[in-house]
């Protein structure tokens, strides 16, 4: 659908070192056409009153671990975990986390959102840097308000990577070996998903499958 959006009465950050009071900013199809004051709003436009509230150009860090708890580093163990020691119906590789959701772990940070906020950016697609397959990220604002109000969409991406993680697992221990771990997971995904469900539930491939129709971001490291 092609829409124009017209929010007036705003006070528009146009650039660093212009702010404008009662402001119009017109948006046609997700791009902006014109900003400043007086402008004639055109006849088709979905007007909104934003009745004050500031609008500002910011940038959008894609890969943040803002809001995310902190990733525990692995310990070294003395002897060799063949098999995963995650209690519960979940998948035999640790480091397989597809039920992961940021969101539900989101927690804002006002005094990080300010710095972040300093070097330009209102917006974050956070993710927890745990895992070969890490689950869903979430896009929220660097807003100062109750993580409620800041959370854009809440499984915005599928995460991936070549690193293990916290995992305590021997395997994988190799770039070929997080190669193998990816490909054995969407093999083992396929046969859970035509049938392989009635013989058991698995907490990892059942979501790893709820994935899969989400944008896949990979964490390469390096080129």
């Amino acid at each position: 659908r092609h829409i124009t959006y017209a929010f007036v009465n705003a006070t528009l950050h146009v650039d660093p070192s212009t702010t404008l009071d009662s402001a119009v900013l017109i948006v046609k199809d997700g791009k902006i056409e014109d900003a400043g004051r007086k402008l004639s709003v055109p006849e088709s436009a979905v007007v909104i009153d934003v009745n004050g509230k500031h609008i500002y150009p910011s940038f959008i860090d894609l890969f943040s671990d803002y809001g995310m708890p902190e990733v525990k580093k692995a310990m070294p163990q003395e002897n060799p975990q063949l098999l995963s020691n995650t209690k519960g119906a979940y998948g035999w590789n640790q480091s397989v986390r597809a039920e992961f959701d940021a969101y539900k772990n989101f927690s804002a940070d006002q005094k990080k959102a300010d710095e972040m906020r300093k070097l330009g950016f209102g917006t974050t697609m956070s993710v927890y840097k745990d895992g070969v397959v890490r689950g869903t990220s979430v896009l929220a604002l660097l807003g100062d308000e109750k993580e409620n109000n800041m959370i854009i969409k809440d499984r915005a991406a599928a995460q991936f990577s070549f690193d293990p993680g916290s995992s305590t697992q021997d395997y994988p221990a190799s770039l070929m070996g997080a190669i193998a771990l990816i490909r054995q997971t969407y093999l083992d995904a396929n046969w859970y998903k035509s049938g392989g469900y009635k013989k058991e539930y698995n907490i990892s491939l059942d979501a790893f499958n709820r994935l899969r129709d989400l944008p896949q971001i990979f964490d390469a490291g390096e080129k």
